[in-house]
């Protein structure tokens, strides 16, 4: 139990360095978090009304950077070396990103942005790119969604690994829904893995 403890701290404290606005999700050794824009809580959403105030739009995105590793067996203690463990190896780190909107429409009843109502289907567009320092795209999502509820979440696999430690990158992204307008936003990932590395150090986990 202590071996776990350790482990998951020691992961739990690389995450948590990783990015200003992170978000832990599951378990610290799964390593899973997220980057959100607009940086808040579950509910923070940025936000537009059509010209004629009578329809809103609301948009949030999480970029999930997705660490990914291969374990590999190390002996343990010196007083009990047959008692194996399965830790990170910091030679395959590497990510691969996922990408999660989402959206809320609004609808005025009588008043203006006074009274509203979030009822109906409706066609979301969701689009996301990240881009390198010198602007050019390295990976891209962009999906269709039809007869959604007016208020609702979704998470797109990027299907594409980004090697560690290759600079800092831009995700820009957007939602849109015909008729109400698109949303845009943008946030800053830093690739390093050097967190991870220190983490699955050849000391990492070892019972003192």
């Amino acid at each position: 139990m202590k071996r776990t403890r350790t482990a998951a701290l020691a992961l739990a404290t690389a995450a948590a360095a990783l990015a200003p606005v992170l978000v832990q999700q599951a378990t610290a050794a799964e390593a899973a978090m997220y980057l959100q824009d607009p940086a808040g809580g579950e509910k923070t959403m940025k936000s537009m009304w059509t010209e004629d105030e009578m329809h809103k739009l609301e948009g949030q995105f999480r970029f999930h950077p997705g660490v990914r590793y291969k374990t590999v067996t190390r002996p343990g203690h010196a007083a009990a070396p047959d008692h194996e463990r399965k830790v990170g190896d910091p030679r395959t780190l590497a990510w691969e990103p996922s990408y999660e909107f989402a959206w809320s429409v609004s609808d005025s009843t009588v008043v203006k942005k006074a009274v509203t109502v979030k009822e109906g289907e409706h066609p979301i567009a969701v689009h996301a790119v990240l881009r390198r320092a010198d602007r050019s795209a390295v990976a891209e999502v962009r999906k269709e969604l039809t007869g959604k509820p007016a208020t609702g979440r979704e998470k797109v696999a990027g299907g594409k690994r980004i090697a560690c430690d290759t600079g800092e990158y831009t995700v820009e992204w957007s939602v849109t829904r015909s008729g109400y307008g698109t949303l845009h936003g943008s946030l800053r990932w830093n690739s390093s893995c050097e967190q991870y590395r220190t983490a699955f150090s050849q000391d990492h986990g070892k019972q003192r």
